[in-house]
């Protein structure tokens, strides 16, 4: 008796009608009115202004079916339709619940769900995150991604032809000038894939990449439209996500390549160098910073196309972003680390912009040493203007 008057009791729900059992136990054993109440069953109209005695014809009886099959009569309950292939249809809402294990749970008004928490938001990450799959959830092993930005400048200016490419290696001179045009093409393309992650039990994860930038003389029809010059660059890369705060910044990552580069040319224009790179890599809000440093991997002088390179076209990098909606502008600072006459290096500005869907427009400046392989101890300003639907951000 307790227990039903638990259920019937503070278990309701707002608004529902309650039965006191202990008024009910003259009820349950006196025959007239247990005559009654199965009369008023026959007659649902009466039975459902009159819902007391009823409550009292199911508390009374003594098998759990025979009580459970009572309450759903009362309520008007049938088995909940069947759907094709035998699965339950849905049950209409509110009633009170019927489908429990035991009776021995309180009984409770069905009322519409709550509604559910929204999701935490889960973005795409940050900037660095998409780029090297930090979290390790979006990239796939072999698939290949952008990696640095793909375009191609329509017409590119310089002040200064590089008719003569010279070094101090020998044979690497070239002794007549090159019939070449200040104006020309530029594209690159560049590609990036993870080889291996959680490295070692570790979150270390293994990339390749690879850039292929060209120079292209296609308005220099008087010596047939030349690739002036092509650099290729092959890298191995190992990338440890990291999460530390410096100077205001949120440091994301550390890197170490390996990378040969290249133009593929022979004597006297050929030239080439391997690397070992490391950087660090930060953000804050829109802004991106990386700085890398290297140390280049000797060659015996009979091989080595440019004995002098670290000299002009650096030993370090610090690439510096800001990005805002459809817009990025990039700047990228090489040095010699020498300081005198030896202090050499480069200035690099990229800027994109939206123009269509996925096109944006992109605005290169250069200033310095080493645009290309070729140039790489040739000091000249450069500007192009071109497109880029791929890997600016």
């Amino acid at each position: 008796m307790q227990r039903f008057q638990q259920q019937l009791g503070p278990g309701r729900a707002p608004g529902e009608r309650s039965v006191d059992v202990t008024l009910l136990g003259p009820l349950v054993w006196s025959p007239m009115w247990l005559s009654l109440g199965l009369a008023l069953t026959a007659h649902a109209p009466l039975a459902a202004a009159q819902q007391q005695p009823l409550a009292a014809d199911c508390l009374a009886q003594a098998d759990d079916a025979a009580r459970l099959a009572c309450y759903d009569r009362l309520h008007r309950r049938g088995q909940a339709p069947q759907r094709p292939g035998g699965a339950p249809g849905p049950v209409s809402a509110p009633v009170r619940s019927s489908a429990l294990p035991e009776l021995a749970a309180p009984a409770a008004t069905v009322s519409a769900p709550a509604p559910a928490p929204a999701p935490a938001a889960t973005g795409r990450g940050t900037l660095l995150s998409q780029r090297w799959d930090l979290d390790g959830q979006s990239a796939r092993l072999f698939a290949p991604r952008a990696y640095q930005p793909v375009y191609i400048l329509p017409a590119t200016w310089t002040d200064r032809v590089n008719r003569r490419p010279a070094s101090p290696a020998p044979d690497h001179s070239v002794l007549d000038a090159l019939e070449l045009k200040a104006v020309e093409v530029k594209y690159q393309l560049s590609l990036k894939a993870k080889f291996g992650e959680q490295l070692l039990g570790t979150s270390a994860s293994l990339w390749g990449g690879y850039t292929q930038s060209s120079r292209w003389q296609v308005y220099n029809g008087a010596a047939s439209r030349p690739f002036r010059e092509t650099n290729y660059e092959p890298e191995l890369i190992l990338v440890l996500p990291m999460r530390a705060s410096l100077l205001g910044w949120d440091l994301r990552m550390g890197s170490v390549a390996l990378t040969h580069q290249s133009n593929g040319r022979s004597l006297p224009l050929s030239r080439s160098w391997n690397r070992v790179i490391a950087s660090l890599a930060a953000e804050r809000g829109p802004w991106l910073a990386e700085f890398s440093a290297w140390k280049r991997v000797r060659e015996n002088p009979e091989d080595d196309d440019n004995p002098d390179i670290q000299n002009y076209i650096g030993r370090g990098e610090l690439r510096i972003g800001r990005y805002w909606g459809d817009n990025a502008v990039s700047v990228q600072l090489r040095h010699s680390l020498r300081g005198g006459q030896a202090a050499r290096g480069s200035a690099q500005l990229d800027w994109v912009f939206p123009i269509s869907g996925a096109l944006h427009g992109y605005f290169q400046l250069f200033s310095g040493y080493g645009e290309s392989l070729v140039d790489y101890n040739q000091r000249q300003n450069k500007l192009g203007l071109g497109v880029t639907i791929a890997g600016w951000r």
